[in-house]
């Protein structure tokens, strides 16, 4: 309590009625819908960086993340439309202004779609090449007894997402390839 020693207990507000007026960002309702606008944007690309978040921690569903993902980026859309001007050209430069650090956010929109879902647009390479490296992985981990669940399965709910992206892969694929995966873990 020596630190703030110099400063009074209680704020001496009562001889200053200035601070109890309400702050008011427009002066007409065109204004103000230009601040609700930047404001319903701010939110959704920060709900979309926390929805990335939490399910890069597993703590969302791969369902629920996928039906809010592509739900948030519909919204994003709307209310980028609302926005866009030459003030605000692109989302990069709305997050500059904002100083919104969104990586996650950003990664999604620039894709436009959550990643769960299904696209090798001219990938296809990559991900076999990615399916065969986390396969790898995973031999070598059992190989070296390191048999803990806890250190197995990342890589193979990695493993399922990456092939689960692949279009290339057989129709039965959901049904018997999931299963298989599922009954090795």
């Amino acid at each position: 309590m020596a630190m703030f020693a110099g400063l009074p207990s209680q704020p001496q507000t009562g001889n200053r009625p200035e601070l109890y007026e309400e702050v008011k960002l427009h002066r007409n309702a065109r204004e103000r819908e230009k601040y609700d606008n930047l404001a319903e944007l701010f939110a959704v690309i920060n709900t979309l960086q926390n929805l990335e978040k939490m399910y890069i921690k597993d703590a969302v569903p791969s369902k629920e993340y996928t039906a809010a993902c592509s739900r948030l980026l519909v919204q994003y859309k709307a209310a980028f439309k609302q926005v866009e001007s030459s003030e605000y050209p692109n989302v990069e430069e709305f997050c500059r202004k904002f100083r919104l650090d969104t990586p996650a956010a950003m990664e999604r929109i620039k894709e436009d779609r959550p990643i769960t879902i299904k696209d090798d647009k001219g990938n296809t390479s990559k991900c076999i090449a990615d399916i065969v490296s986390l396969f790898i992985t995973i031999m070598d981990k059992l190989r070296l007894d390191i048999k803990a669940n806890d250190e197995l399965q990342p890589d193979l709910k990695e493993l399922m997402e990456t092939m689960s992206r692949m279009s290339s892969l057989p129709a039965d694929f959901e049904k018997i390839g999931r299963a298989s995966c599922r009954e090795r873990v």
